[in-house]
C-alpha cells in the first residue's frame, strides 16, 4: 500500500509539472521577448523546473544555476526573480514545491550575486519574524506530504533566522562573499563595542539553536538530505563566526561590564546545550574543527565565570561599604573613608565606562 501511494504521488506530481512547464514553454515561444534568456517567461519556466512536485528529489543543479543567473543582469531583473520566487513560495500548498523554493532562497544566500542577495535582504520591506508566512503550513494531500510539512515550517523559520542574523552581521552568513572578505570582517569585529559583540554572538547562537529544532530526518529522502547538507555548511560557518568573536572576547574580559559578562556566559551555556542536536558532519577535517570549537567554548566559559565572580565580589564589597556608611551617618567623622577603607576596582571596570573597542592580538 505504501509503495502504491508513493508511485501515485510521483505520477500526480509529474503530470502537474509537465502541464505547467509545457504551458510556460509555449508562452515563452509566443512572447516577442522570448529570444532574451532573461525574459519574464524564461524566468517563470526556470522557476517551474527548479521547484517541481517530486517529494523525493532536490532541485536540479542546472536549474538552480539558471535561476542564479538572473542576478547577473539589472537590478530590475534581480528584483523580478526574487518576487517570482517568493510568490511561488507563499502561494503554493504543496510541501515539495515549498521546500524547493526555500532551497532556492538558501542558494541565493550562499551563492547569489550581490544584486540578487540585496533584493532578497529587502524583501519584504517590513521584514520581521514569519515574513515567509510558513509557520502554519500544512499539506495533508498524502502521508509523505504531511511529513514534509513539518520540514517546511522548520526550514522556513530557519531561513528567516539566517537572513535576520545576516542583517545583524552585515553580510550573508556562509556566502562566497563572506569567505572572500574574511580579513575585513575580523577588522570590523575588533572595532565593535562590547555590547554589539555580545549581540552578534547571541544571534549566531540563536541560529545554532534553530538547527537543533529540526524535525526527525526522513531516511533516504534526497530532498531532505539536500536541506541537511546546506544547513550543515551553515553550521560550520556559524561556528567559525562564533569562534572569531569568542577569541575577541578573550582579549576583552578585563574591560567588560558585569552585565555584558553575564550575557556572554548565558550565551556560551546556550551554545553548549546545542552540542547533542546539531547536524553531524562527516568530514574528518570538519569534525576536528567542531571538537576545537567545543573546547574553545568550555575554556571561555570558565574564564568568563571566574571574571564574573571577581566583578560580582567587587560589587558586593561596594554595597557593603555603602550600607555601613548610611548606618553610621550620624557620626560625621565616619562618613569619610580612610585610606585603609578604600575599595579597589579592577582596571577593566573603569575602562568599560568609556566602552572603547579593543584591538585583537590574534
Amino acid at each position: 500500500m505504501g509503495r502504491q501511494t508513493k508511485l501515485k504521488d510521483l505520477l500526480m506530481g509529474a503530470i502537474k509539472d509537465k502541464a505547467s512547464q509545457s504551458k510556460a514553454a509555449i508562452l515563452s515561444k509566443l512572447n516577442t521577448d522570448a529570444c532574451s534568456p532573461l525574459s519574464s517567461q524564461s524566468l517563470h519556466l526556470t522557476l517551474l523546473r527548479a521547484t517541481t512536485h517530486d517529494p523525493f528529489s532536490p532541485p536540479p543543479a542546472k536549474h538552480l544555476a539558471t535561476l542564479l543567473s538572473f542576478g547577473h543582469s539589472s537590478r530590475a531583473t534581480a528584483s523580478a526573480a526574487i518576487e517570482a520566487l517568493m510568490d511561488r513560495l507563499q502561494t503554493t500548498q504543496n510541501s515539495s514545491v515549498a521546500l524547493k523554493c526555500l532551497i532556492a532562497v538558501h542558494h541565493i544566500v550562499k551563492y547569489g550575486s550581490f544584486i540578487l542577495q540585496d533584493q532578497l535582504s529587502v524583501f519584504p520591506s517590513a521584514g520581521g519574524r514569519n515574513y515567509l508566512k510558513l509557520s502554519n503550513f500544512r499539506d495533508n494531500s498524502s502521508p509523505i506530504s504531511w511529513d514534509l510539512s513539518s520540514w517546511v515550517r522548520w526550514y522556513g523559520q530557519y531561513v528567516e533566522n539566517l537572513i535576520i542574523t545576516s542583517r545583524y552581521l552585515g553580510f550573508f552568513l556562509g556566502s562566497n562573499s563572506c569567505i572572500a572578505d574574511r580579513d575585513r570582517q575580523e577588522e570590523r569585529i575588533s572595532a565593535l563595542m562590547n555590547t554589539d559583540l555580545v549581540r552578534e554572538t547571541e544571534s549566531l547562537v540563536s541560529l545554532m539553536e534553530e538547527i537543533c529544532r529540526r524535525p526527525e530526518s526522513l531516511n533516504g529522502n534526497r530532498l531532505v538530505g539536500e536541506i541537511l547538507g546546506l544547513v550543515g555548511q551553515d553550521q560550520i560557518a556559524t561556528m567559525n563566526e562564533v569562534s572569531v568573536r569568542v577569541n575577541e572576547f578573550g582579549e576583552r574580559l578585563s574591560c567588560m561590564s558585569f552585565g555584558d559578562s553575564v550575557e556572554l556566559l548565558s550565551t556560551l551555556k546556550r551554545s553548549e546545550d546545542c552540542k547533542e542536536r546539531l547536524v553531524t558532519v562527516s568530514s574528518a577535517v570538519k569534525s576536528d574543527l567542531v571538537e576545537r570549537f567545543w573546547e574553545l567554548m568550555r575554556e571561555m566559559k570558565g574564564r568568563v565565570w571566574k571574571e564574573k565572580e571577581i566583578k560580582e565580589g567587587g560589587k558586593l564589597v561596594v554595597m557593603a561599604v555603602r550600607r555601613d556608611s548610611v548606618g553610621e551617618s550620624a557620626r560625621f567623622g565616619d562618613r569619610v573613608l580612610r585610606s585603609s577603607d578604600s575599595v579597589r576596582f579592577s582596571s577593566g571596570r573603569l575602562k568599560v565606562r568609556f566602552n572603547l573597542p579593543m584591538e585583537s592580538c590574534a
